[in-house]
């Protein structure tokens, strides 16, 4: 797929300044610039911030009313359920509250919905199940905030719910909660809206605790693992959290994610953010997909080392089971591309399939992105009523233009780039129309061709592996602060590119002042150049050991033949 090249706007004056100030290279202040850095001291934060950087838990509304009702809860011994969604968000927010309760002597049971069975969100059944087992509060977490009828019902049995959630908010009203944890709520004062489920419930516990000593930091590695896993923007707090989080899970003193970093592969690594997103949180969501998110949150509670091991290994085992899955409904889903779409009339895509597996779709409509690079939403029909999931590309707002089509849904929910949704079949037609009227309008020619967004265009002579060093203070990487890219343009290829592994390619490349190596595991859609050609490259640089000698090293990410 062509992909459109488009640097970032240079500012040549501003980056020496921060160069100067901070200490650091024109370029790493220039990627300072490009993710919103407008003043030294917010340089700084981003640099070196740590704890006194985040916001005080007090700004949150009804955080005082939360606080006062748990405390009273805990003291008058009642019966608490955590109630949690099926993702790792999720469950890493229902681990974290039911260690720091049970710790506070609280009377506490868990709920996480299944997927296939009972859907998204708190559900009438668990209501009642919760009431008749006596239990008089449920604190919802990364979940609660659409769910009116639920919450009405509760109310009515004389059980209380506090809502933490960081999704967006559709109705106009809120749900008659007894209180609501949500920095999206007309309002709420705390500055930083953009906290992950597990980050909410970090800050409403944190306020829980105060003027206690006992040591929160040391679930840092929860925090890290779901604030990545649900794809939260990589600035603020979420950064600090985040940081702060890996290196927790580096030393992790939790059995279930020791054991699931080992039967992973990734024993005494240092774990980074591409380590959650790519191996430790699939593994964790493949329970909430096609099987019981319970054995998750099990692992990431467990105290014992030989559970640990046990449960660790059913995740892995169920890990490969959904990549089974999703392979073949991948395959079905390309068939039905190629017979049902009609890519000059349709921005978006819309699939439905009978024998789809519904823990699945959200992943194949991802992986459809990466091909079509249109806004995909995929429905698994079971009967009259079909389960969604959408994902969006750059600059189509994916929850306002479902939000357009509300009429011909059951329900949905979810934010910007991805939501979930409930639709009878016989409606799958009028939305399917209704959402692409809709997108003509939102979505422009040019937004439906992919861009390589690039941070600042420079010469090899200006890598070295002391930059590559330095641009480690960026991290931890994730959306809106992605891996640097660069690009260079006109070197030269100084040999043959060698095919590597199933679908890569080595090279070596040249600005007859510098020589780079630049590897791909990912050729598709680039050209291969000839030996001698002049070629325009975009790539990440990166340090590589070899037998004990390190050398520079160009990720390659793009590459044309120069004009």
């Amino acid at each position: 797929m062509n992909r459109i090249w488009k640097t970032k706007e240079p500012h040549p004056e501003f980056s020496r300044s921060l160069s100067k100030s901070l200490g650091i290279s024109h370029i790493t202040a220039q990627l300072l610039i490009n993710r919103g850095i407008k003043d030294e001291m917010q340089a700084h934060h981003f640099l070196y911030g740590d704890f006194q950087s985040c916001h005080d838990p007090s700004l949150l509304k009804d955080i005082e009313k939360t606080v006062a009702r748990i405390k009273r809860a805990i003291k008058e011994k009642e019966k608490i359920l955590l109630y949690g969604d099926y993702d790792v968000d999720g469950i890493t927010s229902i681990a974290l509250l039911s260690i720091v309760l049970t710790h506070m002597k609280a009377n506490v049971e868990t709920y996480i919905p299944n997927r296939l069975e009972e859907g998204y969100g708190l559900n009438v059944n668990a209501v009642r199940l919760a009431h008749k087992r006596k239990i008089s509060l449920i604190i919802t977490a990364d979940c609660g905030i659409s769910a009116h009828k639920e919450i009405d019902l509760a109310n009515s049995l004389g059980v209380d719910v506090i809502v933490t959630d960081h999704h967006e908010i559709k109705a106009e009203e809120l749900p008659r909660a007894y209180s609501i944890i949500n920095p999206l709520q007309n309002g709420c004062a705390y500055p930083f809206k953009h906290l992950s489920g597990v980050g909410l419930v970090y800050k409403m516990i944190q306020a829980l605790l105060e003027g206690t000593r006992y040591p929160l930091m040391n679930h840092l590695d929860l925090v890290a693992l779901g604030t990545v896993s649900d794809l939260s923007v990589q600035k603020g707090e979420n950064r600090i959290l985040t940081k702060f989080g890996l290196k927790k899970l580096k030393n992790t003193k939790k059995k279930g994610i020791k054991a699931l970093i080992e039967v992973s592969g990734l024993k005494g690594r240092d774990i980074s953010c591409g380590h959650i997103g790519y191996i430790l949180g699939p593994r964790i969501n493949a329970m909430g997909r096609i099987g019981s998110p319970e054995v998750a949150l099990e692992l990431l509670l467990t105290e014992k080392e030989e559970e640990a091991s046990r449960l660790a290994g059913i995740l892995n085992s169920e890990n490969r089971n959904r990549q089974k899955i999703e392979r073949g409904v991948l395959n079905a889903a390309l068939e039905k591309v190629k017979r049902e779409i009609n890519f000059k009339e349709s921005r978006v895509i819309v699939l439905s399939g009978t024998d789809w597996h519904p823990g699945v779709i959200g992943i194949v409509a991802s992986r459809l992105i990466d091909r079509f690079y249109r806004p995909t939403v995929m429905i698994a029909v079971n009967g009259k009523i079909g389960k969604g999931s959408a994902r969006s590309i750059d600059n189509f707002h994916l929850f306002n233009a479902i939000n357009s089509c509300e009429k011909y849904l059951v329900d949905f929910g979810g934010h910007e780039g991805a939501c979930g949704l409930v639709i009878e079949k016989k409606n799958i037609k009028r939305f399917t129309d209704e959402i692409n009227t809709v997108a003509k309008t939102m979505i422009a020619d040019e937004d439906l061709y992919p861009t390589l967004d690039i941070d600042a265009e420079v010469g090899l002579s200006e890598l070295s592996e002391r930059l590559v060093e330095e641009l480690e203070l960026l991290v931890p990487f994730g959306p809106e602060n992605p891996r640097p890219i660069f690009s260079s343009m006109g070197v030269y290829l100084k040999n043959e590119p060698r095919r590597i592994s199933r679908n890569g390619l080595k090279m070596w490349v040249t600005d007859n002042k510098t020589t780079c190596e630049a590897i791909t595991f990912r050729s598709e859609g680039i050209s291969i150049p000839e030996k001698g050609s002049q070629v325009n490259l975009v790539y990440s640089p990166s340090i590589n050991t070899w037998q004990g000698v390190t050398s520079l090293q160009l990720d390659l990410k793009d590459l044309k033949m120069a004009l």
